[in-house]
């Protein structure tokens, strides 16, 4: 139910890719989205920019250039007759997802269809938000700022997109796809509701712009 006006704000400017073998639904927001269901790693990257490049469309230089089929793929499992290699390969050209290009020689298959987990979600989302150089992000700075109980469950790799949520405050993804919790639950899946959450808004305080910002902009010129 928290989750629903995010959901609801994204639906209404088409931006919820969602799965027609579904059963409909009254509600436009419910319309086969299955709010509850994980979402995959294909899924949430084609999500990611597809909401991040429509935000930010009068942003160009915020915006993810997607690949062109003639780009050496960086994954095994995404060739270019992938149906989603432009967005992987274009966010991985980015250094959004880490690859070979970021210096990550052992990540190699993307692994599109296991569902995202939380700690991924905010390693892919936070640098669209803070597009700048990440604080250096420790268990013990992931601690003392959010208290989570689990927090020795993080991956390392994942302690400085964590704190660096952290420091956006309100406009946490954590906070807002999550809610209160003591508990980050780092591995575990995230939900199309929670994703969407997490897509409602792209970047720090007082230099962003939410789905309902836009959907304001759409109004004020019909008008």
């Amino acid at each position: 139910q928290s989750l629903r006006p995010y959901i609801q704000d994204l639906a209404d400017l088409g931006l919820l890719i969602t799965d027609d073998s579904d059963v409909q639904t009254k509600s436009p927001s419910q319309k086969l989205f299955r709010p509850n269901q994980p979402i995959t790693r294909r899924e949430f990257a084609r999500w990611l920019a597809t909401v991040n490049n429509r935000l930010n469309a009068a942003r160009p230089g915020r915006q993810i250039r997607l690949a062109v089929e003639t780009t050496r793929p960086s994954y095994q499992d995404i060739p270019r007759n992938d149906a989603d290699f432009p967005v992987i390969q274009g966010l991985a050209e980015a250094g959004i997802l880490p690859s070979s290009l970021t210096g990550d020689n052992t990540t190699v298959l993307f692994r599109p269809n296991i569902p995202l987990v939380r700690e991924g979600l905010l390693t892919w989302k936070v640098p669209l938000d803070v597009r700048q150089r990440l604080p250096l992000g420790t268990l013990e700075s992931v601690q003392q700022t959010w208290g989570f109980q689990d927090a020795p469950r993080i991956t390392s790799g994942a302690l400085k997109f964590i704190l660096a949520d952290y420091q956006n405050g309100e406009l946490s993804n954590i906070r807002r796809a999550f809610g209160f919790t003591t508990l980050l639950q780092p591995k575990r899946p995230v939900t199309r509701g929670e994703a969407a959450a997490a897509l409602w808004y792209f970047g720090t305080e007082g230099d962003g712009i939410s789905a309902a910002d836009v959907k304001a902009e759409i109004s004020t010129q019909s008008e």
